[in-house]
């Protein structure tokens, strides 16, 4: 359902088919009022996460296609000038490599060597080739594949084998490294010659460019075909320009492992390490989810569905964020109200459009029902009657919800610059953790809240005056507009900071004058009675005043949280704008094939959607597939399944309800075909890992499942 809705790209399809996927939106919906206007919202939303989340990984990306571009400035340069140090290198045949470790996330690569080929062509040189260990399971393979992207030709997959030539529009060229030497020769020569009108690429391509050659999958290459071409080309390294990129998912070590040292050393490797997966997470969090940009929120169970699969599973930031997508998809299809989850701009207007089921639909909401349950009887009877009042207060109280985001937020980054660096961090190291934490219940009543203030109650001086800085830069830079008393507050703070310090030091010289007095004094009394009273403070343990001050700054702390960082499912109408619904995201998302086959072979009726299929109770229908009868009937069997009672009952079920026929093959010929049937369903389960031969009795099967999946 979602994959159909969301498989269109706007600046490519026309009306037509954004029309239909509006109708299948609309007739989806067992309430279709404003189904139109809610798609245009889902569509309008998503269509802003997108591009912010892009503008995050080009802005990720900036630094490591930077210094790629920079290795292969280098590296051209020195073979356009022919230094000594080129030709030392030629000597020793070397060739130019970069080692791109780009971590597990295998499923974001495919991205990021996209963007990484559009930069290579914008600023270097037109001549990139990205190769996959799939398309080159030989040397052959491999240079038709990469003569045919640079060449822009036609390569022939099905007489591959037969030859190795691939068809230009002229004629057929030879796949080898002359060939390509002679045409890169021929290109750079043209390109030389061309008019300066003609030389528009002038200022992004360098005279002679590069050919850059990029693995995607360097581990999966075959260790043959990957020692052949570095081979052959380390000996025409003095005639071509070739950069090699390796893109490499798990070690840089795994290139000496692949590869020989005689062949190793033919490459001059340069590493490259791309941005943490985890850290370009924690980015995408803090920049789309932790801000008020973006009407739509998850709550705590959905957000840690999200962040486990990318944790356990796969690692990849891309995954999470079509996650995130069908949330936004999930909450707009299934929540009528969700026309109201929009930009501030928008509400007044949406909100007076509200038809009256639309109002009754805001009184069935269970946050509404607790509002109304606290309000005077005459208000509660105008909130259930009047739905002109009732659009008043809901105007309000969406405006509140949205002012309790601008100081959540905020808010929150402060606590976690607490929270991040307490050892153990009882709350967390990542916001991500203590935002489901506040998500969750009441933070200040748990116990890692409590050891958190144990522990901020004893940091100290520096770190506690660089914390109460980081808190002021946050607060002034948040849209929130109550936060002036508190800032004010903190920087009282870092005032009296300082001038305890100031304290400190005059103390600290009075104590050097007063050792200085005590030693010229001579009188025993006087002597004894100093002594004695800095052995009495000493047992008293006062409090000094910084200790006194810092247990001040973490009740005020405490204080901020317990106001501002109130779970959202506390406050009045947050099913409007959150998406709570964790069940539909792992039915989704979450791997779970032995469910789903047991799903579809026991009720084949739930992915087919035919009325035929449909059976009451525990009954097999006839009309099932072969498949779905023999897996039923042997849920009924033991651990050993006799296949003569199995085919027995195989036949009696697909033979129910069949009337004669004069038209009807012989008994014989529908016994050949239901054994045949049988066999075939037999074979199958047996592929799918629910049966196996028993070398007990030759006649039964061994049930490999028990009770059911």
């Amino acid at each position: 359902m979602y994959t159909s809705l969301w498989a269109f790209e706007e600046d490519q399809m026309g009306q037509t088919l954004i029309g239909a996927i509006t109708d299948y939106f609309r007739e989806g919906n067992s309430d279709s009022e404003d189904s139109e206007l809610r798609f245009a919202t889902c569509q309008s939303l998503w269509k802003h996460v997108k591009l912010e989340t892009e503008q995050i990984e080009e802005d990720l990306n900036t630094q490591l296609f930077d210094n790629l571009v920079s290795f292969l400035r280098r590296s051209h340069s020195e073979f356009q000038e022919k230094t000594a140090e080129w030709n030392c290198r030629m000597k020793s045949r070397e060739i130019p490599t970069a080692a791109l470790v780009l971590g597990v996330n295998v499923t974001d690569h495919d991205l990021t060597f996209r963007s990484l080929s559009e930069v290579l062509q914008n600023r270097v040189t037109p001549y990139v080739a990205l190769l996959q260990a799939k398309d080159c399971p030989g040397i052959k393979n491999l240079m038709q594949k990469l003569l045919g992207q640079l060449m822009n030709c036609y390569v022939d997959v099905d007489s591959s084998e037969e030859d190795d030539y691939v068809q230009t529009s002229q004629n057929r060229i030879r796949c080898s490294m002359t060939s390509l030497i002679t045409w890169y020769e021929s290109v750079t020569k043209k390109t030389d010659f061309e008019t300066p009108s003609k030389k528009r690429t002038s200022s992004r391509h360098w005279q002679s460019p590069p050919v850059v050659v990029i693995f995607k999958d360097m581990e999966s290459f075959t260790t043959k075909v990957l020692q052949d071409f570095i081979v052959i080309s380390s000996q025409h390294i003095r005639e071509l320009p070739l950069v090699l990129i390796f893109g490499i998912a798990t070690s840089p070590m795994i290139i000496h492992s692949l590869l020989p040292h005689s062949v190793s050393s033919l490459l001059c490797i340069e590493l490259f390490q791309s941005l943490s997966c985890k850290e370009h997470l924690s980015t995408i969090i803090d920049k789309v989810l932790l801000t008020t940009q973006f009407p739509l929120k998850l709550s705590e169970k959905v957000l840690q569905v999200l962040i486990n699969i990318f944790l356990y599973h796969d690692f990849s930031v891309q995954n999470f964020i079509k996650g995130f997508q069908l949330c936004i998809v999930e909450h707009f299809y299934t929540q009528p109200l969700s026309v109201l989850c929009c930009h501030q701009g928008e509400l007044k207007t949406r909100i007076n459009s509200l038809s009256h089921n639309q109002c009754e639909n805001i009184r069935r909401l269970p946050s509404f029902r607790r509002y109304v349950e606290n309000q005077p009887s005459e208000k509660q009877i105008a909130l259930l009657t009047t739905d002109s009042f009732l659009k008043e207060t809901v105007q309000r109280l969406l405006e509140d919800l949205n002012v309790y985001h601008e100081n959540y937020f905020p808010v929150l980054r402060c606590l976690h610059v607490f929270t991040s660096s307490l050892p153990k961090y009882p709350l967390g190291k990542q916001i991500r953790e203590l935002h489901c934490a506040c998500l969750e219940n009441r933070v200040w009543e748990t116990e890692e809240y409590e050891s958190f203030l144990q522990l901020a109650r004893m940091l100290n001086k520096c770190d506690l005056v660089t914390m109460l800085q980081k808190c002021v830069e946050i607060l002034m830079s948040s849209p929130g507009k109550e936060f002036d008393k508190t800032v004010e507050k903190l920087k009282e703070f870092l005032t009296q900071f300082q001038k305890l310090e100031a304290e400190a030091c005059q103390e600290r010289d009075e104590s050097v004058s007063s050792q200085k007095e005590l030693q010229k004094k001579t009188d025993l009394y006087h002597l004894q009675k100093t002594l004695l009273e800095l052995k009495e403070s000493r047992r008293s343990k006062k409090l000094t005043k910084f200790e006194m001050l810092r247990f001040e700054v973490v009740d005020y702390i405490d204080s901020v949280v317990r106001n501002y960082l109130v779970p959202a499912d506390h406050k009045t109408l947050h099913e409007i704008v959150y998406f709570n619904t964790a069940s539909v995201l792992r039915e989704h998302l979450n791997a779970a094939p032995r469910v789903a086959l047991h799903t579809a072979l026991n009720n084949p009726y739930s992915y087919l959607k035919s009325q035929a299929l449909r059976s009451d109770g525990g009954s097999i229908s006839n009309k099932a597939p072969d498949i779905c009868i023999v897996y039923k009937l042997h849920l009924e069997c033991g651990r050993l399944i006799n296949l003569v009672d199995w085919l027995e009952a195989f036949s009696t079920v697909v033979t129910a309800v069949e009337g004669p026929n004069a038209d009807a093959p012989s008994s014989d010929q529908v016994d050949d075909v239901i054994h045949a049937r049988f066999i075939r369903a037999v074979s199958e389960l047996e592929l799918l890992g629910f049966i196996k031969p028993s070398k007990q009795k030759t006649d039964h099967v061994a049930r490999l499942t028990w009770g059911g999946c």
